[in-house]
C-alpha cells in the first residue's frame, strides 16, 4: 500500500469516526422551547417573562453524556494530529470541526446560564464582530439593511400571496418542486408535528409543520433555501470518497451555509422584502440582547417597529433559546444569515476579480467555511474530493454568475449617493401609491 492510500484510508477512517460521534449533538433540539411556552406569553398579553430557566433546560435531555462525548471527542482530535500530521490542511479542516463540537458542548452545558453566551459568541460571533476583511461591524449593516427593508418603496413592491397550502398538499407541492431538482427521489418532504419551527431540513428530507400554513413564494424559498442548499450540500457531502466529515456541519459552517442560501433565494427571485427585513432584524435583536436587554424589552421593541405580536415573539424567542429570558445570555447563531450573504458574496467578487472563478462550486462541495474552499479546491484536482453531484444551475455553468458579479463588483465604484440625489427631482413628481400587505411569511431554522 503506498503513502498515498494509507493516507487516504486514515482520512475517510478518521472523518467516519467524527460522523459518529457528532451524531447525537442536536443544537437546536436541546434548546427548544415548546408550543404552549408561546401560547401562554401571548395569553398573558405579553407582560410576563416565559417560563423558561435554568431548570427548564436540566430537564431537556441532551441525549448523550456531556463529559464522555467531551473525551471522545479530544482523544479523536489527538489521533488526528498523529496519524495525519499537524500540518496537513486537509487534518486542520477536520481538527477544526472536532473543536467546534467541543465548544459546542460546554455550550450546552451553560443552558440558561451566564456563560451561554460566551460559548454561542465563540461558535457563531458577536452583533459587534466586523466583517471578514472590512471595517464594518455586523450591527452597522443590519441597522443599514433594516433601513432599506423598511422603506415605502419595499412595502409598494409587495404582492399578496395567499397561504393556500397546509398538510399534505404543502407536502406535495414542495415535494414536485424538489423532483425537478433531486431527480432519483433522493429527498423526501414529511409532515410534522414535532418541529418548533414552521419547516426543518434533515439529511436528506425537508419536515412541515403540521400547524403550519404555506403560500406557493414560501414553497419557492423553501426549495431552494432548504434543498438546493441545506439538503444539497449534505447529499454532496455524503458521496464524498474520503473527506466525509462535509456531511455533518458544525457551527464553523453555519454562516456560509445560511449565507449561501439567502444568496440563492436573490438569485433565483424567490426573497421579498419583509423576509430580507426579517432576517436583517435579527442582527438588531442579537445585539439589544448582548447589550442585556430582557425577553419583554425586545419583545416591546418590534412591537413598538410594528411586528405583530407573533413575529415580535417569534424572533425574540429565537434570540433568547438556550439562554435567560431575564437578560444577560443569548443564541447569536441568527448573525449568520446577514454574515454570511455579505462575505459570501465578497467571496465570490473576490474570485472572479481574481480570475479564478472555478473555484466556486466548492462552495457546495458539502458544509464547508470560505476558508476552505482553496484546499478543498486543490485536493478536488488531485482527485481526493469529489466534485458537487447536486450543483444548482447559476454555480454549473459559470458564465452567467461571473458577468452579475463582474457588473457588480465594476458599480462599487459608483457614488450611490450623488446618483440618488440626482434622479431624487424625478422620482418626487411621481404620485405615491398604496402599499400592499403582504400576509406573515413563515419561519425557518
Amino acid at each position: 500500500m503506498t503513502i498515498q492510500e494509507k493516507y487516504r484510508l486514515h482520512l475517510k477512517s478518521l472523518s467516519d469516526e467524527l460522523l459518529v460521534l457528532q451524531k447525537p449533538i442536536r443544537i437546536l433540539d436541546a434548546i427548544k422551547w415548546p408550543h404552549r411556552i408561546g401560547h401562554d406569553f401571548l395569553a398573558k398579553g405579553g407582560k410576563t417573562l416565559p417560563a423558561i430557566d435554568a431548570d427548564f433546560y436540566q430537564r431537556l435531555a441532551l441525549g448523550f453524556d456531556p463529559r464522555n462525548k467531551y473525551l471522545e471527542l479530544k482523544e479523536l482530535r489527538d489521533r488526528i494530529r498523529r496519524k495525519l500530521g499537524p500540518h496537513d490542511e486537509l487534518g486542520r479542516i477536520l481538527q477544526a470541526n472536532v473543536d467546534q463540537y467541543m465548544v459546542v458542548i460546554e455550550m450546552l452545558r451553560q443552558r440558561g446560564q451566564p456563560d451561554f453566551l460566551r460559548y454561542s459568541q465563540h461558535l457563531y460571533g458577536s452583533a459587534r464582530d466586523h466583517l471578514r476583511g472590512d471595517r464594518k461591524t455586523l450591527r452597522e449593516l443590519g441597522e443599514r439593511l433594516c433601513d432599506i427593508f423598511s422603506l415605502p418603496g419595499a412595502r409598494h413592491l409587495v404582492r399578496p400571496y395567499p397561504k393556500e397550502f397546509e398538510g399534505q398538499a404543502a407536502v406535495d407541492r414542495l415535494q414536485e418542486k424538489l423532483s425537478g431538482y433531486f431527480r432519483d427521489g433522493q429527498v423526501q418532504v414529511k409532515l410534522s408535528d414535532g418541529i418548533v419551527s414552521d419547516a426543518a431540513a434533515g439529511g436528506d428530507y425537508i419536515k412541515l409543520s403540521s400547524h403550519a400554513r404555506f403560500s406557493e413564494l414560501d414553497l419557492q424559498v423553501l426549495e431552494v433555501h432548504e434543498g438546493w442548499v441545506h439538503v444539497g450540500t449534505t447529499l454532496n457531502g455524503r458521496q464524498q470518497p474520503y473527506a466525509t466529515w462535509l456531511s455533518a456541519g458544525s457551527p464553523r459552517i453555519t454562516a456560509c451555509q445560511e449565507g449561501l442560501a439567502v444568496l440563492i433565494e436573490t438569485l433565483t427571485f424567490s426573497s421579498f422584502p419583509d423576509r430580507a427585513k426579517r432576517i436583517s432584524d435579527r442582527v438588531m435583536a442579537i445585539d439589544m440582547a448582548e447589550n442585556g436587554a430582557d425577553f419583554i424589552e425586545l419583545y416591546r421593541h418590534f412591537l413598538d417597529k410594528g411586528a405583530s405580536e407573533h413575529d415580535a415573539y417569534k424572533i425574540t424567542q429565537r434570540v433568547f433559546r438556550g439562554g435567560m429570558v431575564t437578560g444577560g445570555a443569548c443564541f447569536t447563531k441568527d448573525l449568520s444569515y446577514v454574515k454570511g450573504y455579505v462575505e459570501t458574496v465578497n467571496f465570490i467578487r473576490s474570485a472572479v476579480l481574481e480570475g479564478v472563478p472555478e473555484i466556486l462550486p466548492m462552495l457546495f462541495v458539502g458544509k464547508v467555511t470560505l476558508d476552505d474552499i482553496p484546499v478543498l479546491y486543490q485536493h478536488y484536482l488531485e482527485g481526493l474530493i469529489a466534485a458537487p453531484r447536486y450543483l444548482p444551475p447559476m454555480f454549473r455553468d459559470l458564465t452567467g454568475l461571473y458577468v452579475w458579479f463582474g457588473f457588480a463588483s465594476g458599480m462599487s465604484l459608483v457614488d450611490i449617493g450623488r446618483v440618488q440625489q440626482h434622479f431624487r427631482q424625478l422620482f418626487h413628481r411621481l404620485p405615491v401609491a398604496d402599499p400592499i400587505i403582504t400576509p406573515v411569511d413563515c419561519e425557518f431554522d
